[in-house]
């Protein structure tokens, strides 16, 4: 299993002259992960929330979402030895720090990806899990062996929703309405994983838990105020951040509180660029003053095509 301490990168195991002193190179971060066209999640997602925290996003296409931003209908997966040869390709030309995983695909991929960790085995891996419930329950299932028998081994930090690593890790428990966190990690643990990073946990009144947890304990607890608001792409905002902040040598609990901060205000600040979903604003960092936004959770009608986009700011 990969530790979290501060790796050896892949550039320093080849012979190539270090790069000029003015032109120091950021953290640099591999993440297998699918195209997204809805710009909510995927690659481009993790591009945003990478270069939000000061990282520089090494992007392994796995293969195209085929969604909007009202539904999911498919996957167009990318042949595995593609992605193994960008993977192999960028590894020996740039200094990586660290290896984000998102949704790749299929099995074939993520034995691709596990791989290329197992190649660079003091590279920490942040691996997560999304909601699958739009595909086929066969390829949901062969998907979840594959993650579990080939890639956990060598996780450092599993990422998901509360919801889904329950069903998933604790499938007998599918009856109860929630599992303990440290529950999840003791079954994570079982298989390869140090630490599970689990969000969505449910809180009294209008809050929402998000815990950083080993199987003896608890390590950082986090609630925030409950968005009214469904959206695409907070897993991949969530653990892009937390793979940069490892990278940029923050220690575990500390990446955790931060990346779980910027995720909140990336949802408070985000928008409706279709008839579904919300989207985060990843540079919510980045914005000027702007006039008053419309009232928060209004959804684009598309009966004017000059109305803006719409804010989510509660």
């Amino acid at each position: 299993m990969t530790g979290l301490n501060a790796p050896e990168t892949s550039h320093e195991r080849d012979s190539d002259p270090s790069p000029p002193e003015n032109e120091a190179p950021l953290a640099c971060i591999v993440s297998f992960n699918a195209i997204d066209p809805t710009g909510s999640g995927g690659l481009s997602g993790d591009a945003l929330a990478l270069g939000s925290v000061g990282a520089h996003l090494l992007p392994v296409v796995t293969g195209a979402y085929l969604r909007d931003s009202r539904e999911t209908v498919g996957h167009a997966p990318l042949d595995a030895v593609a992605i193994t040869e960008q993977a192999r390709l960028i590894a020996e030309d740039m200094p990586v720090l660290a290896v984000k995983v998102g949704f790749v695909g299929s099995p074939e991929a993520v034995a691709a990806v596990a791989s290329f960790a197992s190649d660079y085995p003091d590279l920490p891996v942040i691996t997560y899990m999304p909601d699958l419930s739009w595909w086929d329950q066969h390829e949901i299932d062969d998907y979840h062996d594959a993650v579990r028998e080939l890639l956990l081994p060598q996780t450092a930090v599993l990422v998901g929703n509360n919801t889904t690593l329950r069903h998933w890790l604790l499938p007998e428990s599918a009856s109860r309405r929630h599992a303990d966190a440290t529950d999840l990690a003791r079954a994570a643990a079982e298989l390869g994983v140090s630490y599970l990073l689990v969000t969505g946990l449910p809180r009294p009144s209008e809050r929402i838990g998000n815990a950083l947890v080993s199987p003896q304990l608890e390590l950082t607890v986090q609630e925030f105020e409950r968005i009214e608001a469904d959206f695409m792409g907070a897993g991949d905002t969530l653990s892009a951040a937390l793979t940069g902040l490892l990278a940029l040598g923050s220690d575990l609990s500390e990446a955790t509180v931060e990346a779980l901060q910027y995720l909140d205000q990336a949802l408070d600040h985000g928008f409706c660029p279709g008839m579904g979903r919300a989207v985060p604003d990843r540079l919510f960092w980045a914005e000027t003053d702007t006039p008053d936004a419309p009232p928060a959770g209004d959804a684009p009608t598309h009966e004017d095509p000059s109305r803006p986009n719409h804010d989510l700011k509660h």
